[in-house]
């Protein structure tokens, strides 16, 4: 999450000392479908892409998760292009390994080879960790394939110097990290905050968006990971590291240079999609000679109307690249009376600007944890296993705030269990008065023991937000969103069911399950 702000004691004023939302440059237009003009504005920070709903998809387990990544690799014939934290080591992380082996070895033989280019951006520190890492498991594709495979490493440029030297393995995580989660075949995406490890393939509970034949936002997503590819070190096939040429170096190069050539390079991936995106606007809704679906089809263009509209959100602190903080901070901070908010976080440490927001403001909250039980890190060794008592403590102090002020009706807090899996599931939902559909905004949390203590904003993320035109969701659809918005699963309730009715235990200052 974003950097954490000073403490203000006016929670009812912090809407009035928000940023203010960025101004609309034209007027919405009665050409452009009912609604989208209240989110016009993102389109000022970030390209808008049109879809249709039909070709959105929300996943709903680990293992669906792991097969629909198998078969789109398997498929791909043009580019592979995957951003994660880290690969894991395990057997499952093999099996995906050895896909993208075997559909590159296809490539080569078929009788009209194609150009299929995969590339991997992971974190330096995180894909370092250990003997046997996310670095040695990519080791025989970058040898195998050196002209058709990238693994590039993001390493903070705040890790430097004598701190780089001094902290060890695991803590070093803590200055910062990569942390796009981004998996892309050829047209398709999916933009989810798992990473690439066995327990996200099994047991632990995420959130994915399936973006099928979206072609505008699978290039968006490619020059995207490019870019930071482009200021991340390059790993080599005998296990070295290298900057690309002309490149400042991120923790022995100067770090105001490399920071501002980093910004830049960000940035203009995000402009140049940003004018290719106003333009297609312009010429679908506002074009003098604008087709019926049924001329497009007859002219060839067979996708359906666009009915929803997806802005992704970049977080990129370190390059002070913080859209995603603007964004998020205005959409809280226009939430007004008859509004609902869903908010999901596997890891509930709020800005205090979040806090006061979601305290100072009149719409209702439903606020989904994880219990300490599926916290990722219960039963950790050494001090990562005090991690779920801090985020208890986190969330008991807030909890009080919300009573002493009488809003516990308007704030409530849920918790998530079930036996044997963890929670990592970040999102937010809003049901907005006068707008069908709503908003949905994924939020990242913390990944490291640093950022549970509050310490994140050194971080690279990507976010999304979908705004649908549609009335209400698809089957399938309600069954993904109820895994991460009902109030709380049992494992004898069959994942997607609610258990039991919550209750708040005012003494502990949180919401148990019966």
């Amino acid at each position: 999450m974003p950097s954490v702000f000073p403490r203000s004691p006016w929670l009812l004023l912090a809407p009035l000392l928000s940023p203010t939302v960025p101004q609309v440059t034209s007027p919405p237009c009665c050409l452009c479908p009912e609604g989208v003009h209240r989110f016009q504005w993102i389109r000022n920070l970030v390209p808008e892409f049109g879809v249709s709903s039909s070709h959105v998809r929300v996943l709903s387990s680990p293992a669906e998760f792991f097969e629909l990544m198998k078969g789109q690799i398997r498929v791909a014939k043009r580019r592979v292009v995957m951003a994660s934290l880290y690969l894991g080591t395990g057997p499952l992380e093999q099996e995906l390994v050895d896909c993208l082996e075997s559909t590159l070895e296809k490539s080569l033989q078929a009788k009209f080879p194609s150009n299929l280019k995969v590339s991997i951006l992971l974190d330096f520190t995180r894909g370092s960790r250990g003997r046997k890492n996310s670095r040695t498991m990519l080791l025989p594709l970058l040898q195998r394939f050196p002209e058709q495979v990238r693994v590039s490493l993001f390493h903070t440029p705040h890790l430097r110097g004598l701190l780089r030297l001094l902290i060890p393995e695991r803590f070093n995580e803590t200055i910062g990290l990569q942390h796009i989660k981004v998996y892309l075949f050829d047209n398709s995406v999916i933009l989810s905050g798992a990473n690439l490890s066995d327990s996200y393939f099994t047991n632990r509970q995420d959130r994915y968006v399936f973006l099928q034949d979206c072609v505008e936002i699978a290039d968006f997503f490619t020059e995207l990971v490019d870019a930071v590819g482009d200021v991340s070190l390059q790993l080599q096939g005998d296990d070295t590291v290298q900057v690309v040429d002309g490149m400042v170096h991120p923790y022995k190069g100067d770090r105001a240079e490399y920071c501002k050539a980093a910004n830049k390079r960000v940035m203009d991936v995000i402009n140049s999609a940003r004018t290719r995106q106003q333009m297609l606007h312009a010429q679908t809704f506002h074009s003098n000679s604008l087709l019926t679906q049924e001329d497009a089809a007859a002219a060839g263009d067979r996708r359906p109307a666009p009915d929803t509209w997806i802005y992704p959100l970049i977080q990129m602190k370190p390059f002070e690249i913080q859209i995603d903080e603007i964004v998020t901070e205005t959409l809280l901070t226009e939430a007004e009376r008859g509004a609902k908010v869903y908010l999901t976080t596997g890891y509930f440490n709020l800005t205090q600007a979040y806090m006061d927001l979601v305290l100072g403001t009149r719409a209702e909250y439903q606020i989904l944890l994880a219990s300490p039980e599926v916290n990722g890190f219960f039963g950790a060794k050494g001090v990562a296993g005090a991690i779920p008592a801090a985020y208890v403590h986190i969330e008991r102090q807030f909890y009080s705030e919300v009573c002493s002020l009488g809003q516990q009706e308007r704030v409530q807090l849920q918790e998530y269990w079930r036996r044997g899996w963890t929670f990592h599931a970040k999102g937010a939902r809003a049901a907005l008065p006068e707008v069908r559909g709503g908003v949905l905004c994924h939020l990242r949390a913390a990944e490291s023991p640093g950022e549970a203590v509050g310490e994140d904003g050194d971080s690279t993320d990507q976010e999304l937000l979908l705004r649908t035109h549609r009335n209400g969701l698809d089957e399938d659809d309600r069954h993904g969103w109820g895994q991460l918005l009902q109030p709380c699963f049992c494992d004898d309730s069959g994942l997607g069911v609610p258990a039991s009715p919550c209750r708040d235990s005012m003494a502990e200052g949180r919401v148990c399950c019966q």
